[in-house]
């Protein structure tokens, strides 16, 4: 596929998804889900990638849905139409990005270098570590515009903040910075603007310089184990240790402890 609304590129092991419309602050059009999904799944299948980093071009991450978009294929919201006509509207253009991230194993990083609202939130919140820029700025503005969060952000925000504090965001639909995100738990770091890129390449880089089948697993293990009860989560860790145990990553990791120097995986 040539991308248009994306840029996509692959270097040291580490794939860099760049949201390409900055004169809509990156907001969704259905080029840019296509593209966006498209990428993902090809950073899944590439047994060359073994990181992922998503950013924004230009002032903004991710303005989510263009609220001032004209044609129908990109008014993702379809104000105006049927109930039974938008039922499916979100499952068949939104929702194949967030689908396509849940079923990316490898690390996935969001470089937030600006503006993630709405959806655009929702969008940062999938990712498995974000990192901002001094720059970002956040919101939950779906109700700003009588909306609810209608693209995985009621299931993902509370798991990384807690509860009551995604509620508060959620109802206020308040803008609030980069160090607030920080304060928050929401960010695991704060980085001046121009380092942004160099601080997320470096996080991805040490990632892909590990056992890639532990990282993946681990990650799945992770992430599974927030809906399992402990029981079921040791007997899916004893399953993911039976395969990492007989990798070559295993074996050279050992290796390299006894010798006293950095693996090679």
């Amino acid at each position: 596929m040539d991308y248009e609304a994306i840029q996509y590129e692959v270097s040291d092991r580490v794939a860099t998804i760049t949201l390409n419309r900055p004169e809509r602050m990156n907001s969704f059009s259905s080029e840019l889900l296509t593209e966006w999904e498209h990428a993902l799944r090809r950073s899944a299948e590439d047994e060359g990638v073994r990181a992922v980093i998503v950013t924004g071009a230009g002032r903004a991450f991710c303005a989510g849905a263009d609220l001032q978009a004209t044609g129908d294929q990109d008014r993702i919201l379809m104000s105006g139409r049927s109930a039974a006509d938008r039922r499916n509207s979100l499952r068949y253009s939104v929702y194949r990005v967030p689908l396509a991230v849940q079923q990316l194993d490898k690390p996935y990083i969001a470089a937030v270098n600006g503006a993630a609202t709405g959806a655009g939130m929702d969008m940062a919140s999938m990712a498995d570590v974000r990192i901002a820029s001094d720059q970002a700025r956040f919101a939950m503005s779906y109700v700003n515009v009588g909306l609810i969060p209608g693209d995985g952000g009621a299931w993902l925000l509370p798991r990384i903040i807690g509860l009551p504090k995604a509620l508060e965001l959620i109802w206020s639909g308040e803008l609030f910075g980069a160090y607030r995100a920080l304060e928050l738990g929401y960010v695991s770091k704060v980085v001046p603007h121009e380092q942004l890129m160099e601080e997320a390449r470096a996080s991805a880089l040490k990632l892909a310089a590990g056992p890639p089948v532990a990282i993946q697993l681990a990650k799945r293990l992770v992430y599974r184990a927030v809906d399992q009860t402990f029981p079921e989560a040791l007997e899916a860790a004893q399953a993911a240790m039976t395969i990492v145990q007989s990798t070559e990553d295993a074996a050279e990791g050992l290796r390299a402890f006894h010798e006293k120097r950095k693996p090679s995986y």
